[in-house]
């Protein structure tokens, strides 16, 4: 089972009050249903979910709901469970507004979403019936909604920026997905819709590949480091060969002598490394940085020595 339909199936058991029912039936029915003459009809792939519009429009209206399982998504070769309704079916259709004066509309009523338990409800419709999470175990952090209608989809984008989630709308082939990329939105969406036990799995996965990037960065840099510091001990090595050939080496200054021995005798270690062994063995303090400068004076000398060839 997909972490989608884990998530889905959590949720669809979970009560809430009226006004919420209304706007979660409202979204669910605003993407999902096909409008005919004396009736409405509504699928879905899952079937905690098909229970779920069934319980929310009979508890609602108290009207008679035929179920039907026997139809085949030929893509996915899943089962469709459709839903019909044919009582009340305009005054259903004006309450939650799916319709206003006999006409399709594709944006709810203020009413529907003036609380914030009443959007967040709204919300948890459309991913009820339009919604997708990538498992983060084993994809790309990604969240979606499909939907048809464009001004349902900026509706929809709309809200969800409304309440921080920094969705994003595009065009998908002949639908517009609303997508939201930030694993911490994502897991913050899933706290909203009151997926508990799916908030945990999803936190666990976050945190260990976190902790997995942290490690691969740090090891990445310290490689990087090490590098560089090979990279570094191998061009002073250069510079005290040349400085050799070009000058007599007993007539050098003896810091720069002292520098040149003890490089040569331990051509592997960084210039830190450098400063603790030659504080160490002749007890003259000596720093970092004062390594560094007597290579740069080698640098000078053989730069000098150079120009002055030409």
């Amino acid at each position: 089972m997909s972490f989608t339909s884990n998530i889905k199936n959590e949720i669809s058991n979970i009560e809430y009050d009226e006004s919420e029912k209304m706007s979660e039936l409202s979204a669910i029915l605003n993407i999902g249903i096909r409008i005919f003459d004396n009736r409405f009809e509504i699928y879905t792939e899952n079937i905690s979910i098909a229970r779920r519009i069934y319980k929310l429009i009979k508890e609602t209206y108290h009207v008679n709901i035929e179920m039907d399982t026997s139809e085949i998504n030929t893509l996915r070769k899943n089962k469709l469970v459709l839903l019909s309704v044919s009582d009340k079916v305009d005054l259903i259709l004006e309450d939650l507004s799916i319709t206003k004066d006999g006409k399709r509309i594709y944006v709810p009523s203020t009413y529907l979403v003036d609380d914030l338990k009443d959007k967040q409800a709204y919300l948890r419709g459309i991913f009820e019936i339009c919604g997708s999470i990538n498992d983060p175990k084993t994809s790309r952090y990604h969240a979606e909604f499909v939907i048809s209608n464009y001004d349902t989809a900026l509706f929809v984008n709309d809200l969800l920026n409304e309440l921080s989630f920094n969705s994003k709308v595009i065009k998908r082939d002949k639908n517009y997905m609303v997508y939201i990329k930030e694993s911490e939105k994502i897991s913050d969406f899933i706290k909203m819709i009151n997926a508990t036990t799916s908030l945990f799995y999803y936190e666990d996965i976050r945190i260990y590949r976190d902790h997995k990037n942290m490690t691969n960065r740090l090891n990445n840099c310290e490689q990087a480091n090490v590098d560089k510091s090979i990279n570094a001990s191998r061009e002073q090595l250069e510079l005290i060969s040349r400085l050799k050939e070009i000058i007599d080496f007993d007539l050098l200054d003896d810091k720069i002598k002292n520098i040149c021995i003890y490089k040569e005798k331990y051509p592997e270690s960084s210039m830190g490394e450098l400063a603790e062994i030659i504080s160490s063995e002749t007890e003259i303090p000596i720093t970092k940085s004062c390594i560094n400068h007597r290579f740069r004076k080698i640098k000078e000398m053989i730069n000098e020595y150079e120009r002055n060839k030409e």
